[in-house]
């Protein structure tokens, strides 16, 4: 399933070719410019160059962002990309070639829940549609999309979740090389406000090939907060192993030894 499906279901729809079609009152609004019209760059303009050029040479310039931030805290241990390395990495490099990334429309929602210690949470998830605008004014012919989700107990969750969403369509849009997904900065424990997953499930999943590194290391956490790591299941060869052993074991297996 692609990104514009992917953000369609969260909204519980299906999506179409038309989701991510620039609103007709949009193009009226903004028509694009004649690209023969003649203009004379400015000291310090970027290059006058079609808008998916200007993205190529964003890409060709940042390369590569590493997970040079670490989190330690609620019993886990991981190097992340935050969000304001990723804004501080792409901010001058679109400038310098004159793209701009505009937010068009927001879907949000909203629902109450709590933390493992019983404190009130506020959740709250976002589909974020996005316009990539090049130096002369020209655009990707569709929108392009980014979920994000985010929990706090003030005020705080649409925009942090609005910032992740962000963070997600820089790394996903700009194909920005990294070894795994990157989890959130902030943690906060999920109360019990929801059924905990069977060790037969995550057995499934964690051998299921389509699971990625990233998730094996997600679920690895998921299990230490459950307290089932020491569980045992009947592995693919049809023998006891305990879902540490087992999530270990397949990690290892899809990273080459975690090289």
């Amino acid at each position: 399933m692609g990104l514009a499906e992917n953000a369609a279901a969260a909204a519980g729809r299906t999506a179409s070719p038309d989701d991510l079609r620039l609103p007709q009152e949009f193009v009226d609004q903004f028509p694009a410019p004649d690209p023969m019209a003649a203009y004379e760059p400015g000291d310090g303009d970027p290059d006058m160059v079609p808008v998916h050029i200007a993205w190529l040479r964003v890409r060709k310039e940042i390369r590569a962002i590493a997970k040079a931030e670490r989190y330690s805290g609620g019993g886990t241990n991981f190097n992340f990309r935050g969000v304001d390395t990723v804004v501080n990495t792409f901010g001058p490099v679109t400038l310098k070639h004159g793209v701009s990334i505009l937010p068009v429309t927001v879907a949000a929602a909203h629902r109450d829940t709590t933390s493992s210690q019983n404190k009130k949470m506020r959740e709250c998830t976002v589909t974020v549609s996005w316009l990539v605008v090049g130096p002369t004014g020209d655009r990707l012919p569709t929108l392009l999309q980014s979920c994000g989700e985010a929990l706090d107990s003030a005020d705080k969750g649409t925009a942090k979740a609005q910032s992740v969403a962000l963070r997600v369509l820089l790394l996903t849009a700009g194909l920005t090389p990294t070894h795994d997904p990157d989890p959130d900065s902030s943690y906060t424990e999920r109360g019990n406000d929801t059924p905990a997953r069977s060790a037969d499930s995550y057995r499934d999943e964690i051998l299921d090939r389509k699971t990625s590194p990233g998730r094996l290391q997600q679920i690895s956490y998921e299990l230490g907060n459950l307290r089932m790591l020491g569980r045992k299941v009947v592995n693919e060869t049809g023998e006891q192993e305990t879902l540490d052993n087992l999530g270990r074991r397949v990690y290892d297996e899809r990273t080459g030894g975690g090289q």
